[in-house]
């Protein structure tokens, strides 16, 4: 039978979680309030012609 306690005290995260977990807060993620935003300012200034 397993005992949970132990092999929660022996649990090492993977790498490449820790890898992807640093790359996404790295990465410039925009939403999209952020494309709208984006959007209106291009309009507001004339820049923008439509989808």
């Amino acid at each position: 039978m397993l005992n949970f306690e132990e092999e929660l005290k022996k649990f090492k995260p993977s790498l490449e979680v820790e890898d992807i977990e640093n790359a996404v807060y790295q990465e410039d993620l925009s939403d999209m309030t952020d494309i709208l935003r984006e959007m209106m300012d291009q309009k507001n200034r004339g820049d923008f012609d439509g989808l």
